[in-house]
């Protein structure tokens, strides 16, 4: 059966991958033509007399805008708005100069309070200037991709799939892999007939339109119960005094939050504020950090008692006429954590190691794991330093270095390198095993990030075509304790350097083909293992059916759907979080029925079967 635009078919599927780029391309797509310039062409044909009296318009945003708006009233009532063009003849100077004035001045006030069509209204730029990077939410066009101005371009010629990418951030690799595919990129965000949405910034227009099952979408809408830092604080928690109620000997591979999480408060709870002032009397150093920022925005460090002391005297004066318990609304949440201070040195530099966390498939959840690269700072350590290029990894600090442009390419280390540096460093004298980066310490993220997706599980929104690429940071002390620091929604896939150039790329062309050879099967009711595209990512969880609650396999449903796969039915609405305040009206039996569905979900940790059917495999 024919497919029509805009959906996932078997020709695409990826059991035939087309041949991918080895090398990184860079995707440098002709400027996208303004709105204008495909309105002007249409109109004035029809329109004889206004196209000679717009040759004589002054270039600019204004003359155009006033002149488009003309047309549309011309449009609508041709012989009234033809009417009352004048007759072509020679006019003064000055009359030209009112002329001028008259077009390039804003719309009559009959029309003020009508947005022109496809035209972004300039609250939306501003709104994109002053929140540029933040993962949030928006109720209207996202701000931040480009509205239909800038970007709509004619309705691609062939057939789809479509597929829409919006950002910097990975958008050309993105649009490689499409293209290469056959895919035809659109440049509307409002459109709907779109098989692929890639994007920066989340939209809840963009959640509300999408066809489960049928679309895959990028970044799944709540993920920041485990991306932002008290999400993922509270998520860990909620997991250790569940383990502390049953018997945490029956699950030995989980491990204690103390074990790979610094020590944490949360500073818009009050009583987590009083006791973390309560601890922090002595000569210590903690990092606050903003709860969702990224790229080390917001963060400081408070070396000493004053600083504390600064920061719990702010912290009194916005809640000092406030009797809630949390921080005024509208103000930044923040966590503080306990700063590891004595970090394993890299010749002499701070670092940490960037990995991937795939969640190519939620309903049933499909997890995989990456591993990433080693990022280091510009200077050398120093604790008691000032600067916070010498404390924060990431490029974007680092870049503020003066040392930056020289050294770029030595803050990014491949894996390789950092276990040759490993082995021929600290092997011997640590008593390490051989090549122990790709085996200790890599079985130790897997099961960090494991733990952590398992206490977050039953938070997510599921449907099938969502997915989500997360970065994952972690840091080894002095002892080789690993610690995970945060998780990150939206990881940069920039390649500003050789290393990344060289991992970046095959990280989102290897996600994009395990998203899409696992969404093929979930269509069809096949089973998700074996998987054909899977090459350098290493299976982490593999939910089963039964654990949806599907004895059979998906069968496809028999409603009509034009021109597209029809919809399996999913049960992706079930979820095992207890909650006493929600079963207050339920019986004794189904309360204890529902407790009994959330602690097990914690116990899944104990399977140990080998990774090509197991659930867990660390």
């Amino acid at each position: 059966m024919a497919e029509q635009s805009g959906c996932l078919s078997c020709p695409w599927s990826p059991t035939t991958p087309p041949s991918m780029p080895t090398a990184h391309l860079r995707s440098t797509p002709e400027p996208a033509p303004s709105h204008d310039a495909f309105v002007l062409p249409k109109l004035l044909p029809t329109c004889p007399e206004v196209k000679c009296t717009s040759s004589k318009l002054k270039k600019g945003q204004g003359a155009i805008k006033a002149l488009l708006k003309y047309l549309e009233t011309a449009e609508r009532s041709p012989r009234s708005a033809m009417a009352s063009v004048p007759p072509k003849r020679k006019r003064s100077t000055r009359a030209r100069r009112q002329g001028r004035r008259q077009q390039q001045a804003p719309s009559s006030s009959a029309d003020r309070g009508k947005p022109h069509e496809n035209i972004s209204p300039t609250s939306e730029v501003k709104l994109d200037k002053a929140r540029p990077h933040e993962n949030r939410m928006c109720g209207r066009a996202n701000p931040q991709e480009k509205q239909p101005e800038e970007l709509i371009r004619e309705v691609p010629m062939a057939s789809g799939p479509y597929f829409y990418v919006s950002g910097s951030n990975g958008a050309g690799l993105v649009s490689i892999y499409c293209q290469s595919r056959g895919w035809q990129r659109i440049y509307d965000n409002r459109r709907q007939d779109y098989a692929l949405k890639w994007c920066e910034i989340k939209c809840r227009e963009t959640y509300y339109h999408f066809k489960e099952g049928e679309q895959l979408l990028y970044q799944i809408p709540n993920n920041s119960v485990l991306t932002s830092k008290t999400g993922l604080l509270s998520c860990l928690r909620e997991q250790e005094r569940v383990m502390k109620k049953i018997n945490r000997s029956s699950n030995p591979k989980l491990l204690k939050m103390e074990e790979f999480f610094p020590e944490s408060f949360r500073l818009d709870l009050k009583e987590e504020r009083n006791a973390f002032f309560e601890l922090c009397k002595e000569e210590e150093i903690w990092i606050c950090k903003p709860s969702c920022s990224n790229q080390g925005r917001g963060i400081f460090l408070l070396k000493n008692p004053d600083a504390v002391t600064t920061l719990q005297a702010k912290l009194y004066s916005s809640e000092r006429d406030l009797p809630s318990k949390r921080v005024p609304c509208g103000a930044p949440q923040r966590i503080v954590q306990r700063y590891i201070d004595q970090p394993l040195l890299l010749e002499g530099k701070k670092f940490d190691v960037r990995s991937y966390l795939l969640i190519a498939c939620t309903a049933p959840y499909v997890l995989f794991f990456a591993q990433g690269y080693v990022r280091l700072t510009c200077s050398n350590y120093d604790a008691t330093s000032d600067d916070l290029t010498v404390h924060l990894t990431n490029q974007y600090v680092q870049k503020k270095n003066s040392l930056y442009s020289q050294l770029k390419d030595e803050t990014v280390w491949q894996m390789e390198h950092f276990n040759s540096y490993v082995n021929e460093k600290f092997g011997k004298t640590n008593g390490l095993p051989q090549d122990w980066v790709f085996t200790v310490f890599t079985k130790r993220m897997q099961q960090i990030m494991l733990q952590c997706f398992l206490a977050a599980k039953h938070k997510l929104d599921r449907k099938l075509g969502y997915f989500d690429l997360i970065g994952c940071d972690f840091l080894i002390d002095e002892n080789f304790k690993v610690w995970l620091l945060e998780m990150n929604a939206n990881p940069a896939l920039h390649t500003n350097c050789k290393v990344l150039r060289d991992i970046i790329p095959s990280i989102i062309y290897e996600s994009l083909d395990l998203v899409l050879e696992i969404f093929t099967k979930c269509l069809k009711g096949q089973n998700v293992l074996p998987l054909k595209t899977l090459c350098h990512f290493v299976l982490l969880y593999n939910e089963d059916a039964a654990d949806l609650g599907q004895k059979q396999p998906r069968k496809l449903s028999t409603r009509s759907c034009t021109g597209r796969y029809l919809r399996p039915h999913t049960d992706s609405t079930r979820h095992f979080r207890y909650s006493p305040a929600k079963t207050a009206g339920l019986s004794s039996g189904a309360q204890l029925l529902q407790k009994k569905e959330c602690l097990a979900a914690y116990k899944e940790l104990s399977a140990s079967c080998p990774h090509h059917t197991a659930r867990a495999t660390v």
